[in-house]
């Protein structure tokens, strides 16, 4: 009977001894494998982004002062003109025809006047010898005066005329890229319609609204980084040109004009960018990187108005390598990094991987990854 009592109680050593050995193993695998980084001091860049069109610095639209038809051109879409260049030629017969009677008029006007120059000439020798009356010598000088009167007249109708002829051949009246032109030859060219636009596209603007909460941060000067989708790897370089002054009473927003030089003309008007403006630097930070934090909301209620909170939480890593669930209590937000004034400390451990299948106080294993490099 001993032998059998003896026998038991080994068998449970034997079994409890095992039970311990597997519990062990059970807890050393229950560890979550995370990847760290020590929390230090950075730099974090303050920035907006806005959407807005690219316009370009200048763009004028030309109109032909003469309602005729159009008879030649002489651009295309996308040719380069200087201020003076012909743009197109419309039919001018008529404005032709009354240049030559006025130049008609003119010759017959002054032919009039020389004559009666001649006879007052006359008059004013016979007036002075008492050979003619006071009376007489005041009609031929009237005579003379509106004959002078009728040149000067004939003078202005050929001016005009010429005028009018000239504005048959519209012109640039800048120097710049023809953008559109708007008619071919034939058509009927009217006040109304401008005949092309002539874009200046060294530099381009990107206007876009702002809030009145984004108005208070944003100022001249400051710098912006431009983004289209023609060029998904490239970043154009520009600067706040503009601030509208007033806001539009009926959604609240003020115009803002971004300036970006554009000398090979990759940025065309029309298209749509991205614009983030830096608006400030905050230096000597307590920095973590945005994707480290579980963010939350939450519905709080503040000076007794209800509202929606954003929390950010992030797991550290203490000395017996068990996670610890911090709050932060952030400065500034950015879509890369997060500023912190409190919740964690210089030098602690920080989890930035791995942080989703954590809970407070759970074991964690520091593997190699993105924390290390």
């Amino acid at each position: 009977m001993r032998k059998w009592m003896m026998l038991v109680l080994l068998i449970s050593v034997a079994v409890f001894h095992s039970c311990g050995q597997r519990g062990g193993d059970s807890e050393e695998q229950s560890a979550i494998p995370v990847e760290v980084m020590e929390i230090g001091l950075g730099e974090v860049k303050q920035s907006l982004t806005f959407h807005g069109d690219i316009k370009a610095e200048v763009e004028v639209k030309v109109f032909s002062k003469i309602p005729d038809r159009i008879e030649e051109f002489f651009v295309d879409d996308g040719d380069r003109v200087r201020k003076g260049d012909p743009i197109a030629r419309i039919l001018a017969t008529t404005i032709e025809q009354a240049m030559l009677q006025a130049e008609a008029g003119l010759t017959a006007a002054r032919a009039q006047e020389a004559n009666s120059k001649v006879e007052y000439e006359r008059a004013k020798r016979l007036h002075k010898e008492n050979a003619m009356s006071k009376q007489q010598f005041d009609a031929i000088g009237t005579q003379y005066e509106a004959e002078s009167a009728f040149v000067k007249q004939a003078e202005a109708a050929l001016v005009s005329a010429r005028t009018q002829l000239k504005d048959a051949t519209v012109t640039a009246p800048i120097s710049g890229i023809i953008g559109k032109r708007y008619y071919e030859a034939g058509d009927m060219a009217t006040p109304v319609m401008a005949v092309v636009s002539i874009v200046q596209m060294d530099r381009v603007r990107i206007v876009f609204d702002a809030t009145e909460d984004d108005l208070g941060k944003l100022a001249v000067g400051q710098r912006a980084k431009v983004q289209v989708r023609s060029y998904p790897d490239e970043i154009f370089v520009g600067e706040v040109q503009k601030i509208s002054p007033v806001l539009d009473p009926t959604t609240r927003l003020a115009e803002v004009d971004v300036l970006v030089p554009n000398p090979d003309h990759k940025l065309k008007p029309g298209m749509y960018a991205e614009a983030e403006i830096t608006t400030g630097i905050l230096e000597d930070a307590l920095v973590v990187p945005r994707y480290s934090a579980v963010e939350s909301t939450s519905l709080e209620t503040i000076d007794g108005r209800d509202r929606v909170v954003k929390n950010y939480f992030v797991f550290v890593v203490n000395d017996s390598n068990r996670a610890e669930q911090r709050k932060l209590d952030v400065d500034y937000v950015n879509y890369k990094q997060i500023a912190v004034r409190a919740g964690i400390i210089i030098g602690e451990r920080l989890v930035v991987s791995g942080q989703n299948n954590l809970r407070d106080d759970l074991p964690v294993t520091i593997v190699e990854g993105r924390g290390a490099e």
